[in-house]
């Protein structure tokens, strides 16, 4: 791979995830200060990741279809600034923040699959140096975690739109400069993609990155108001995020060593257990800092780890026509999972409050991993 083209990937996985880095850490504390209260925060971080669900499956097969994958990623990147706008049209009325909300979402959440896509085509035998791009979408979310973090203690939250706008505008201008891949080879005894999907390895695995996704949504949606009401200042929140994202850009560059060493099995059995710990200490030592600060360095199995364990499974056991669709469907059960959680959550935390919400995460996390490893097992054996 030439450096011009590592750098291009590398800049737009930084400026999409900048977005992403400004909106889910800080967006409750907007909708806070417009008067939403914690039921309709959770419903309307719900909102914003239903379009995950379907957006990605969509996508990807009219990309899978057309071969026009970069394109649509430039056409996804480009009406995420145009929809962004409408939020300062909108004010604190309900309704018309969720359908500005579900317009702008239904195009990011359709970008990464494909996007992913892309640059696995571009590194085809490459594929170990994916990591090492990857962790510039990391570098990013901190750049803006931070950034934001420190900023909105000076000035007021209502600016928080205006900040991720100008990164939606970066983040489609650099869609444009990255070329097609190459055409890569299909198989010619190609499998059904809904055949694939009934193999118990591939359903299991999703269903795990479903329940694991699931846990992640109190910690997306409702962490940051979570640390507030226990009186961390919100430069403290963001140097939080912020750690959690240090420790999986970390992660990423040493995923290809720990795919060598280990198997895809060890490696997922450990990313959900580790949540598990994670979820249980925010659940009930959210007031001792040193512990607090030692489980955000989790997120580097919680999300790293299992994403580049995803990345070579999906490259692996689907054809080449097919990745978008298999990206698409663990992109859809990302959004699906945090979707059901966020509303989850915004119901449980008004009837039995945070420590339950938190809890009961952990233990969907211990769950998925004695599941997987039951029907890991069974098929090991089988074979």
């Amino acid at each position: 791979m030439s450096t011009s083209l590592y750098w291009r990937l590398s800049l737009f996985y930084f400026f999409y995830f900048a977005v992403l880095g400004g909106f889910m850490p800080y967006w409750s504390l907007y909708l806070k200060q417009l008067q939403f209260d914690e039921k309709a925060i959770g419903q309307l971080m719900a909102i914003g990741m239903l379009t995950r669900i379907f957006a990605p499956n969509f996508w990807g097969y009219l990309a899978d279809s057309t071969g026009k994958r970069i394109e649509l990623v430039r056409l996804g990147a480009s009406m995420v600034a145009v929809f962004w706008a409408g939020i300062f049209f909108v004010g604190s009325h309900f309704w018309l923040m969720a359908a500005v909300l579900f317009a702008y979402s239904f195009f990011q959440n359709a970008i990464l699959a494909q996007f992913e896509a892309v640059t696995i085509g571009h590194l085809q035998e490459q594929r170990a140096l994916y990591g090492q791009i990857r962790l510039w979408g990391s570098l990013g979310f901190i750049a803006t975690v931070a950034g934001f973090g420190y900023l909105l203690d000076l000035i007021s939250v209502k600016w928080l739109p205006i900040l991720l706008l100008i990164s939606a505008i970066v983040a489609a201008l650099c869609s444009y400069i990255i070329p097609r891949p190459p055409q890569q080879t299909q198989s010619k005894q190609r499998k059904p993609f809904l055949y694939l999907l009934k193999q118990p390895l591939l359903w299991s695995f999703f269903a795990a990155h479903f329940l694991l996704q699931l846990s992640h949504a109190p910690y997306y949606s409702f962490f940051s108001l979570y640390l507030e009401e226990h009186h961390y200042s919100r430069s403290t929140i963001g140097l939080l995020w912020s750690l959690g994202v240090l420790a999986e850009v970390i992660a990423f560059t040493q995923t290809h060593r720990l795919l060598a060493k280990f198997s895809e099995l060890q490696l997922i059995i450990a990313c959900l257990l580790l949540a598990a710990v994670r979820w249980w200490v925010i659940a009930l030592a959210v007031d001792v800092p040193w512990l607090l600060w030692t489980v955000q360095t989790f997120h580097a199995f919680s999300f790293a780890v299992f994403h580049a364990v995803a990345m070579q499974f999906i490259f692996r056991e689907f054809d080449a026509g097919q990745q978008g669709q298999g990206q698409a469907v663990y992109s859809a059960l990302w959004g699906l999972g945090v979707a059901i959680g966020s509303w989850l959550t915004g119901m449980v935390w008004v009837a039995w409050g945070a420590t339950w919400v938190y809890s009961l995460a952990a233990g969907v996390c211990v769950f998925a991993a004695l599941m997987i490893v039951k029907i890991w097992q069974q098929q090991t054996l089988q074979n």
